[in-house]
């Protein structure tokens, strides 16, 4: 980190200074245990050539500004070739789609991304391919094919009572898994739709295939790392040990290229579900954790997200003591944050700072940090992002017409920086205040034992040197409570907090972190 960017870090945190005496900050990278990871939908984010479309060189240069946010990783949405806007069907993995630019752009990006201690995460999709990819077109020319095997098949009259499945998932709510490819005879197996083929993975080729797939990102272009999509659907949902075993594989193989590969999980299921996949896939994104925070706001109940946090961390801990939990407010298939929080501006500054003072390494999704909007199809969850204001913003992309994040409804970025009460720096002193203080990046979880009123929600975050006590009124009214022992210095305040004589008055949709 440069001199210029750690001395306007220290500054902010001076500025939240609140008594006489605070734990002494310094600013690390607590990547991947407790860092921060940027998710980017390349299309929206910045476009560098002027054809509407964000791109590789685009992200290039707005890497200082990730980097002045104070994120540590960025997490990219797929980047290879395909025939959707979304690029979640493969058609080529050994490539880059060309509208985000060439391999050398990607790895001009790599090469400054690095330069600024900013790992670089890819999605890999090896749940399915594209139908246009060239295995799947071989594959359904016939029976005899060499691959053939490559996708699940099965004759119409073995699959019949399956073919009008009306059961949905969490992360699917497509009822239609086997597809006939025009043939009428033999079906393929299709877990998200048509458009995806599953592959085989009980066919020792199509491992082999992914596993060099693995090889050449990590080895040949040097990325640190895979979001591995759909996780729990590598093979069927009623063979969830064959899963369990693959991952474990895939982790082993990947690990032999490069030891240290970051390996995040979407397994989008509940604890008892997404915990066994934990010796496969170190980091696993907590759903729980995302749901349960917007319930806690919005129904005022800050014991629920406690209750619930600590829940998922003592089950994970009874599977491995080494695990990463990848938390998050919202993603490029949920709402955003505000909308889900009925654009409530308090609420909205109060999740962020449940999200970066609570355990975990937490994601952000491009845009939360200057409350950008949106609602399902999920095209319009993923709209570009606002530099500037319209008329001056050459960066901004142009894909899609914006429906929720226009210029009447967020307020862009550059006139975010120059307001001290805005979203975006909001988040910047927050990332700044985890990213100093120990406790609140690699700290445990400690309950308090003290009964507080329901719309309180209270907590220890504790290393061995360090022991901050975090307070947030979830509720719409004020509340005063008694303090534990010794902890009357205030370091960070969001909204109206006070402590006087061992009691806390903390006001609606307040956040308050405390040190002795």
């Amino acid at each position: 980190m440069n001199k210029t960017l750690i001395a306007s870090t220290l500054a902010t945190l001076s500025i939240l200074a609140a008594c006489q005496s605070k734990p002494t900050p310094e600013v690390k990278n607590y990547w991947p245990q407790a860092g921060i990871t940027y998710e980017i939908f390349v299309q929206s984010f910045h476009d560098s050539n002027g054809d509407g479309i964000g791109d590789f060189n685009g992200v290039t240069q707005k890497l200082d500004y990730i980097k002045e946010l104070g994120a540590n990783a960025i997490w990219f949405m797929p980047i290879m070739p395909s025939p959707t806007y979304h690029k979640y069907d493969v058609t080529d993995y050994k490539a880059v789609h060309p509208d985000y630019g060439t391999m050398d752009d990607f790895k001009k990006l790599l090469e400054e991304a690095h330069k600024r201690d900013i790992k670089i995460v890819i999605d890999m999709i090896i749940n399915h391919t594209s139908t246009e990819h060239p295995w799947f077109q071989a594959s359904k020319s016939g029976r005899d094919n060499e691959f053939r095997d490559y996708y699940v098949w099965a004759q119409k009259d073995t699959i019949a009572a399956f073919l009008d499945k009306k059961v949905i998932t969490l992360d699917s709510d497509n009822i239609r898994q086997w597809h006939d490819p025009g043939q009428g005879e033999d079906y393929y197996y299709g877990f998200f739709w048509g458009g995806m083929p599953d592959l085989n993975f009980d066919h020792p080729k199509v491992r082999e295939e992914i596993y060099e797939i693995g090889r050449f990102w990590l080895e040949e272009v040097g990325v640190d790392g895979f979001r591995l999509d759909a996780a729990k659907h590598i093979f069927p949902d009623d063979r969830p040990l064959d899963n369990h075993a693959f991952w474990k594989e895939f982790r082993q193989k990947m690990e032999a290229i490069k030891p240290d590969v970051y390996l995040v999980g979407e397994v989008y299921d509940k604890k008892e579900i997404v915990a066994p996949y934990l010796p496969g896939l170190p980091a696993l994104f907590n759903f729980d954790f995302h749901y349960t925070l917007i319930e806690s706001l919005n129904s005022a109940d800050g014991q629920l997200l406690l209750q619930k946090q600590k829940e998922v961390l003592d089950f994970y801990q009874g599977i491995t003591p080494n695990f990463i939990d990848a938390t998050f407010s919202s993603n490029h298939d949920q709402p955003r944050l505000l909308n889900d929080l009925k654009e409530d501006p308090a609420k909205y500054k109060q999740a962020s700072a449940i999200l970066l003072t609570m355990p975990g390494a937490p994601y952000l999704y491009y845009g939360e940090e200057i409350g950008m909007l949106g609602l399902k199809p999920d095209e319009h969850i993923r709209e570009p992002f606002l530099w500037e204001v319209k008329e001056k913003d050459g960066g901004r992309a142009s894909w899609i017409e914006s429906k929720y994040s226009t210029d009447a409804t967020v307020t862009p970025l550059e006139a975010q920086r120059k307001d001290p009460n805005s979203y975006f720096n909001h988040y910047k002193s927050l990332i700044a205040l985890r990213n100093s203080y120990p406790a609140l990046a690699v700290g445990s979880l400690v309950l308090s034992e003290t009964a507080y009123p329901k719309e309180i929600m209270a907590y220890h975050r504790k290393t061995a040197e360090q022991e901050l006590f975090i307070v947030h009124n979830v509720g719409g009214t004020g509340s005063e409570i008694d303090l534990p022992e010794g902890f009357d210095t205030a370091f960070f305040t969001l909204g109206k907090g006070e402590v006087q004589s061992g009691k806390l008055n903390l006001g609606a949709n307040s956040s308050i972190v405390l040190s002795k």
